[in-house]
Parts: C-alpha cells; structure tokens; sequence
C-alpha cells in the first residue's frame, strides 16, 4: 500500500502512532505472520509466545522495515515477511537479555523469566532465532538472509561487550557508541537495509537506508540510557534504575563520571565498579545527573546521532513516508518511554 504524500497527518498524534496507522494494513499481515510462525506443537513454547505478544510493544523495528519499503515502492509482500524476522530477531534478544540482566519486568509486565524460569526463557529464545532463519531462507534472497545474519551476529557481539564493559567506569565514549552500534543499531539498519532490498534501490538508495536505520538506532539507545534514569516507571513500561542496579555502563554514568566532583566520583566507584549499593543510592545518582545536567547532554549527543539519520533520507524520493520518519528522528529523542 504507497501512502499518498498529499495525505495530511493525523493531528495529536506521535510520528510513531502516524507510521502505524498508516500501515496498519500492512503491520497486520506482519502480526499475523508472527502469530503463525510462534506457533509450536510444545505448550511452553505457546505459552511463552503469547505472554511476549500480549505485553505488547512499540514494534519500530518491523515498522522500519515497512517503511523503507513503501516509501521506495518496493514489494510489501516481501516486505511483511521480513518484518517479521526482524521483530522475531529483537524479541529473541530480549529474552536473552532479561536472563542475563536477571530482570523481573518487560513492557510493564512481568518479565518472561520471572514467571516461566530463565531455561525456559533462554529455549525459547533460541526458538525464535531459529524461526527468524526460516523467515530469512523463504524470502529466498542471499542478500536479505546476508544482512540479517549478518546483523543476528554483530547483536551477539554487542551483548558480550556490555558484559566486558559492565562495571568498567574507565570505558570511553568510542567504546560505549561501538557497542550500542552493535547491541541496537545494527538490527535497526538491518531492518531498513532490507526494506530497500526488496524495493530494488540502488546501491545508493540501500546505503542511505541503512545508514538511516544505524544512526537512528544510536540516537534512540543513548535516549533510553537517559530514560533509565529519568523517565517515570508508569510511563516507560519497565523499571527505571535498572542500568545502575546492574552496574551497566551507559550515556548518564559516563558523562556522569567526568563531570563529578572528587567525592562524587567515588560514590560512583562503590556503586558501579564494587556494585555496593544502598536503596538510597539510585536517588543519590540521579540527583548528580540533574547537578549536571546530565540528562540534558545524553539527549543532544542523541540528537546529534538522530541528525545524520535525517540526512541519510535525503536520498530517499519524497513521500509522505519519508516525512513521517523524518519526524520520527526527533520522536526517539524526546519520547519518554
């Protein structure tokens, strides 16, 4: 479905809420071929699938995939099926993730761990890898499964990192954008990269995709880094302070670590490098934070990022679509969840 350029927008609406409405139709196809695909002969399995689904989710990444597509006119059909590999790759990941960083709450629900156990969790996990590369071989292009398994592999990289780094307070800025670049930002330059894939673009054209997709992805992982320190809990949909209690190292500590004082440096030594943490030392944190600013200069180093996103879609041919992801580079900047 090409959407119309002339379409107005629908008015108090995210750029987000305007990308789903308009492809709705083709979000659904999505859906339903991610509910067809989760679908196993083992209970758990099922079990497991449906607690992921109905904790919901913004689903940007598959929305990019989408996007880059119908602004290029390329082939939707394509472009549904790998879609849902995308989702199905990050909702892998997620599973992992919350096993690794022992989490309790996912999208404001319980976290699959905590109720089904981290074995269980980690399987299923593997499961929808697994599923994500049949998706990739019955697409039936060596370039799609390339990016894709390319970017399955650069995202595992990006996990070991954060675990190398954590607890690290000597990490550098460079190091801290590699790893984000693997963990976040190259499943979303894979899922608009192959977007521009089934559109038959050119080299030019896929290039700016997935350069697209990269640095929007970084803007959008050193904003929700911020978030974790100062969004409200109700509205992000998940624990904030999760990132200090784990020790991880993100945008706010760094920043944090060489703008505090003698003392507040070693306030960040005993609850990040040694983990020794009291339940008064979160708001300790974010009082440094709001001393610097801090929150404030995480967002313009992710503005910063979300800017060469929006000149990567220069490239692209106008369209009403590449209006709304235009906006969506200043969205993942300001959202508050």
């Amino acid at each position: 479905m090409l959407i119309d350029v002339k379409t107005p927008p629908q008015k108090n609406l995210s750029p987000l809420e305007v990308l789903s409405n308009d492809l709705s139709k083709d979000m659904a196809c999505v859906n339903r071929e991610i509910l067809t695909r989760m679908t196993s002969d083992v209970p758990l399995i099922n079990k497991i699938a449906r607690h992921l689904i109905q904790a919901g989710g913004k689903r940007l990444r598959p929305l990019l995939t989408l996007s880059i597509s119908n602004a290029l006119g390329g082939n939707m059909s394509r472009a549904h099926g790998l879609a849902a590999t995308v989702e199905f790759i990050h909702t892998a990941t997620l599973l992992h993730d919350d096993v690794v960083d022992e989490s309790h709450e996912r999208r404001g629900k319980a976290a699959a761990n905590d109720v089904y156990g981290n074995q269980a969790s980690v399987l299923v996990g593997d499961f929808l890898f697994s599923r994500s590369f049949q998706l990739m071989v019955a697409d039936g292009s060596l370039e799609t499964l390339k990016i894709l398994s390319d970017a399955s592999a650069i995202i595992a990289e990006g996990e070991v990192m954060q675990l190398q780094m954590q607890r690290n307070l000597e990490t550098g800025w460079d190091d801290y954008i590699q790893m984000i670049g693997a963990k976040t930002a190259a499943l979303f330059a894979a899922a608009c990269e192959v977007g521009a894939v089934v559109s038959q673009g050119e080299s030019e054209i896929q290039n700016a995709a997935r350069d697209f997709g990269y640095y929007l992805g970084l803007a959008f992982q050193i904003a929700d880094d911020v978030l974790d320190y100062s969004a409200e809990q109700g509205q992000l949909g998940k624990a904030i302070g999760d990132d200090f209690r784990e020790g991880k190292i993100s945008a706010p500590v760094l920043l944090a670590y060489v703008a505090s004082s003698d003392d507040e440096k070693d306030f960040w030594v005993r609850t990040i490098t040694d983990g020794q943490q009291s339940e008064t030392d979160f708001a300790t944190a974010q009082n440094i934070l709001k001393t610097y600013h801090i929150s404030e200069q995480g967002l313009d180093m992710a503005r910063t990022y979300a800017d060469k996103a929006l000149a990567a879609l220069d490239t692209l041919p106008d369209s009403r679509t590449k209006h709304t992801l235009a906006q969506i580079c200043e969205y993942v900047v300001t959202r508050n969840f």
